[in-house]
């Protein structure tokens, strides 16, 4: 199993934070590697989510998000390309009006790919991820 996570400050409250990480349609305005997200279903506070992605080459995936407004989303794997399993979340807490969001994830492969090669896809573009998300904090809320 591969994982990452990493834990940020963002200059936003977490209800703003939270309306960004919850704007699955708007994710590849601003996240390089994501081409196309769509919300396929909702089901009360949960969302089936299908994502196409380019990272090495393009693939799809489905993950059901559960959302805690303001507080948190959690995903669980429901089918694609690439993944065998796949799980994660965001948490969010106030911090003095700002945002700390910790982002997680653990995936297995499919296919039989190298640990070092499933660890670089789960968490090579990590720091470019989080600093995408805070530059979409700064063009919607001038922060």
């Amino acid at each position: 199993m591969a994982s990452a996570n990493t834990s940020d400050i963002f200059s936003c409250s977490t209800e703003q934070f939270f309306k960004i990480i919850s704007d699955y349609p708007n994710y590849p305005e601003f996240l390089q590697e994501v081409k196309e997200c769509k919300i396929l279903k909702t089901e009360g506070n949960r969302k089936l989510v299908e994502y196409t992605v380019s990272v090495m080459k393009n693939f799809k995936y489905t993950l059901w998000m559960t959302e805690v407004p303001n507080q948190s989303i959690t995903w669980e794997f429901a089918g694609g390309d690439v993944f065998k399993t796949m799980s994660g979340s965001w948490k969010l807490q106030d911090e003095g009006g700002k945002c700390r969001a910790t982002y997680s994830v653990d995936a297995t492969f499919g296919m039989l790919v190298p640990s070092p090669i499933a660890k670089a896809l789960v968490s090579v573009n990590l720091p470019n991820m989080i600093s995408s998300y805070h530059k979409r904090v700064s063009e919607l809320y001038g922060r």
